[in-house]
């Protein structure tokens, strides 16, 4: 486990679940604090600023980090929250750029509901939380690249086949089961198209990418979690958040 890892970890557990954010949050970022959560302003007084009174308001966080991965500088983890014995539930996906002592400099994020019933039947948060360290991951990047720019970004869904299992575990809460159901839903008018990738990280059998995708007028900044086995996608978690206008944002964007 990187320094990297282990602070986003504590900052998580302990600025947010804990309710410690004044001490987490200077003990775990670096010289700066670049802030794409739109709802948060950049830097440490941006971050207490939201979440002093985010304490205040949820006394009751049942916080759970359900997966975490590194790569380099960069560290990746998807959350499970439920606030005041559940009168809110959500589901955060998280991407954070570390310096070279592992301190915090940049965070973004997707939140969104947490839905009990998905389409597909799988939980939305469930599913494999190991990660397989012994998988080929940069040949995993590279099929999750591949399939992002050939079948998301191109419109090539009839090589769906070639990156995607027909049984794979489809965790999206809008989306039905297996590469069949992934195909219609690419095929929905609602899902529009994928815009843009910003970045993309991997450790083992796990990919995850982060990028934006424009669907009925609407930008929407996307998540999506692939792990990968023999070749081919076997199981899959999306998180979105649509993106609002510029007014409404406190800082540079999601982007």
């Amino acid at each position: 486990m990187g320094r990297g890892l282990e602070n986003v970890r504590r900052l998580y557990l302990e600025g947010i679940a804990g309710g410690n954010a004044r001490e987490a949050v200077t003990k775990y970022t670096g010289h700066r604090y670049t802030q794409h959560s739109t709802g948060v302003g950049d830097g440490t007084e941006g971050f207490l600023a939201f979440f002093e009174p985010f304490v205040e308001r949820n006394p009751v966080r049942d916080i759970e980090i359900v997966r975490i991965l590194e790569d380099g500088p960069w560290v990746f983890c998807s959350a499970y929250q439920s606030l005041n014995k559940g009168a809110a539930e959500w589901v955060t996906m998280d991407l954070f750029y570390t310096d070279p002592e592992g301190l915090v400099l940049e965070h973004w994020d997707t939140i969104a509901p947490f839905v009990a019933e998905t389409r597909s039947g799988a939980h939305m948060v469930g599913g494999t939380t190991e990660i397989d360290h012994g998988a080929a991951h940069e040949s995993n990047k590279s099929l999750v690249q591949e399939y992002t720019k050939q079948v998301l970004q191109e419109g090539r869904h009839d090589k769906l086949h070639h990156f995607v299992a027909e049984d794979a575990i489809q965790h999206a809460a809008t989306i039905d089961a297996g590469r069949e159901g992934l195909a219609e839903w690419l095929a929905l008018e609602e899902t529009g198209k994928y815009e843009m990738l910003m970045q993309l990280v991997g450790q083992g059998d796990f990919v995850v990418t982060y990028g934006k995708r424009h669907a009925l007028g609407k930008d929407i900044a996307v998540f999506n979690v692939y792990r990968v086995e023999g070749g081919k996608i076997v199981e899959l978690w999306m998180n979105e958040e649509e993106i609002g206008p510029r007014e409404t944002w406190g800082n540079s964007g999601k982007f």
